[in-house]
C-alpha cells in the first residue's frame, strides 16, 4: 500500500470515532479534508454538499466533468449543493412539496454528493447504495426530502446521493461540441456526471465505511432510466454489482442518434442567437433554461451509449448485475385528457389498425368507466410498464438474478391528491423508510403504511446487502423467470404472485417493437 493511501485509511480509522456534539468528524477525501454534521441521535453522520467534480461552469459548460478543484483546510459539508439549473419548483399534478427539490439553491454548479452513515471506522466496509434521482431529465435534485438517508444508513448501508446536470446543461449535442469533444460524442453529460460521482465513490467511499465492491446503484423514474443506461455503459462497467430501477427503463424507449440530437443542439444554437461555442458558453444560465427547447434526455451517443439500451442489453453487453425492478399501479401519467367510450374505441383502432381488436381485449372500453381504467393502465404499460417488464425479461433471460414488484398502496390522501392512488414516486418514501417527510396534512397515513414501509425497507436494504430482497419475518419474495413471472405485490399484505398482466405487456411490448 502507498504511504499516501496508508495515511487516509488510518486518518479515516481515527477521525471516524471522535465525532463532537452534532458535528461529524473530519474526513480526508478527493481534494481535501472535510467535515459534517450528525443527526439528532448521533448515530449517523451526515456529509452535505460534498464536490465530486470542477463547476461545470463556463469553458466548462457542455464538458464532461473534470476533476474536483481542490481546496486548504477543512471544508463544511453541512448543507446540500445547489440544485442542477432548471425551473423553479412549484407543487403540481400528483406532488407536493416533500417530493421536490428546495426553492433555492439553484444553479450550474451543481456537481455535489451527499453521504449518510453509521460506520464508526473505515474497516466497515458496508454495503453503498449511490441514489440517482427522477424529473424527466429536466428536473430533479439530491436534496428533495423524501431522499433523505438517515434511516437507510440507520439499516447498516453507507447512502450516496448524487446531483448530475439536466435539461439542455445535462443533454444538448452539438456537431461543435462533438468535434472538440475527444470522443467525438456529445450530450450525454449528465450520464457522464453520474458515472464521475460512481468513479468519486469509488475512490473514496471507504474513508466512510463503505465497500467500494459492494455498490448497488438506485433511481426512479428518469433516475431509473440512468440506472439502466449505466447498467448498458461500457463506460460504467466494474463501478457497481447490483441496480434498483424503479418506474423507468430505457429498454423499449426511443433514445435520439447523435445526428439528431445535434441537429436539435443548433436550433438551440440559433434560438440564442450565438454565433459560436464561445458565445453560447457565455450566454446566462436563465436565458438558455428559458429557450433551449427540445432537449429529451440520453442519446445514443457511440461513446456513454454505443448503441441503444435495448439492443446493448439483448446482446449481453450490459453489466453482470443483480437487478430489482418494477413498477407503480397508478402512475398517472398520461398523454392528454381521457377520452369517453367511444372516442378511446374509434382512436385506438386508428392509431393500431388490425391490432386494436386485441389490444381493446386487454384494455376494454366497453363503458365510459372502463374506458377510463384502461386509458390510464394503458397509459402506465407504454410509459413505464413494457420498459420494466422487457429488461427484466431480457435479464432473467440471461440467467440474471431479477426480482419484480408492483406497488399498489394506494396512499391516503385529502382533496386533489385523493384521486392519484399508487401515483408516480408513491414507493420511495417506503422503499426508503421515510414516511416522516411526508405532509400527512394531504396524505394521512396510518399504521398499514408504516407496516408496509417496514416491509420495503427491509427488502431494498436486504437487497442492497446481498443481492436478495428476502429475510426473516418477510413474505417470500420468490425470483422472477421468464416463465413463472413471479412478482411481489406490495400492498397490505404484501405477497408474491405472478404477473397480473403479463399478457397484456407482452402484446403490447411487441406492439410497439413493431411501430416504426
Amino acid at each position: 500500500m502507498k504511504i499516501s493511501s496508508l495515511f487516509l485509511c488510518l486518518a479515516a480509522l481515527t477521525l471516524l470515532t471522535k465525532p463532537g456534539a452534532g458535528q461529524s468528524s473530519v474526513v480526508p477525501i478527493t481534494g481535501g479534508r472535510i467535515s459534517g454534521t450528525t443527526n439528532a441521535k448521533g448515530d449517523v453522520r451526515i456529509y452535505r454538499g460534498i464536490p465530486f467534480a470542477a463547476p461545470p461552469v463556463g469553458n466548462l459548460r457542455w464538458k464532461a466533468p473534470q476533476p474536483v478543484v481542490p481546496w486548504s483546510g477543512v471544508r463544511a459539508c453541512n448543507a446540500f449543493g445547489p440544485s442542477p439549473m432548471q425551473g423553479s419548483p412549484a407543487p403540481f399534478s400528483m406532488w407536493s412539496a416533500e417530493f421536490l427539490i428546495p426553492k433555492e439553491p439553484i444553479s450550474e454548479d451543481c456537481l455535489y454528493l451527499n453521504i449518510w452513515t453509521a460506520a464508526r471506522s473505515a474497516t466497515e466496509k458496508r454495503p453503498v447504495l449511490v441514489w440517482i434521482y427522477g424529473g424527466g431529465f429536466n428536473s430533479g435534485g439530491s436534496a428533495v426530502p423524501i431522499y433523505d438517508g438517515e434511516s437507510t444508513a440507520q439499516k447498516g448501508i453507507v447512502l450516496v446521493s448524487i446531483n448530475y446536470r439536466v435539461g439542455a446543461f445535462g443533454f444538448m449535442a452539438h456537431p461543435e461540441l462533438t468535434r472538440e469533444s475527444g470522443t467525438n460524442a456529445s450530450g450525454n453529460y449528465g450520464l457522464l456526471d453520474q458515472i464521475a460521482a460512481l468513479q468519486w465513490v469509488r475512490q473514496n467511499i471507504a474513508a466512510f465505511g463503505g465497500d467500494p465492491a459492494n455498490v448497488t446503484i438506485a433511481g426512479q423514474s428518469a433516475g431509473s432510466m440512468s440506472v439502466s443506461c449505466l447498467v448498458a455503459s461500457p463506460l460504467a462497467k466494474n463501478l457497481f454489482n447490483k441496480a434498483i430501477a424503479q418506474s423507468g427503463a430505457g429498454v423499449g424507449r426511443p433514445y435520439a442518434s447523435l445526428k439528431t440530437a445535434e441537429e436539435t443542439g443548433v436550433k438551440i444554437m440559433q434560438t440564442l442567437g450565438a454565433a459560436s461555442l464561445a458565445e453560447l458558453r457565455a450566454t446566462p444560465a436563465d436565458e438558455i433554461q428559458q429557450k433551449a427547447q427540445g432537449v429529451r434526455g440520453p442519446i445514443i451517443d457511440g461513446y456513454v451509449l454505443p448503441a441503444s439500451v435495448t439492443e446493448l442489453v439483448t446482446a449481453g453487453r450490459q453489466a453482470n448485475i443483480s437487478l430489482l425492478t418494477g413498477w407503480n399501479e397508478d402512475e398517472g401519467l398520461l398523454p392528454g385528457p381521457i377520452k369517453p367510450a367511444v372516442e378511446f374505441r374509434k382512436q385506438t383502432e386508428q392509431r393500431y389498425g388490425p391490432d386494436a381488436t386485441t389490444l381493446l381485449q386487454y384494455y376494454p372500453a366497453g363503458t365510459d368507466a372502463e374506458a377510463d381504467q384502461s386509458q390510464r393502465n394503458l397509459g402506465r404499460d407504454l410509459t413505464f410498464g413494457i420498459q420494466n417488464y422487457s429488461w427484466a425479461m431480457l435479464e432473467g433471460g440471461q440467467g440474471k438474478t431479477v426480482y419484480v414488484y408492483r406497488f399498489r398502496r394506494k396512499l391516503p390522501a385529502t382533496g386533489q391528491y385523493a384521486s392519484y392512488g399508487a401515483f408516480h414516486t408513491g414507493e420511495v418514501a417506503y422503499a426508503y423508510d421515510n414516511l416522516r417527510f411526508i405532509d400527512h396534512q394531504l396524505r394521512p397515513l396510518n399504521a398499514t403504511d408504516a407496516d408496509l414501509a417496514r416491509i420495503m425497507a427491509t427488502y431494498w436494504a436486504n437487497f442492497i446487502k446481498t443481492g436478495n430482497p428476502n429475510g426473516q419475518g418477510l413474505p417470500q419474495w420468490p425470483a422472477f423467470s421468464p416463465t413463472g413471472k413471479q412478482t411481489m405485490i406490495l400492498d397490505m399484505p404484501a405477497k408474491a404472485q405472478p404477473l397480473p398482466d403479463a399478457a397484456a405487456l407482452d402484446f403490447l411490448s411487441g406492439l410497439v417493437g413493431r411501430q416504426p
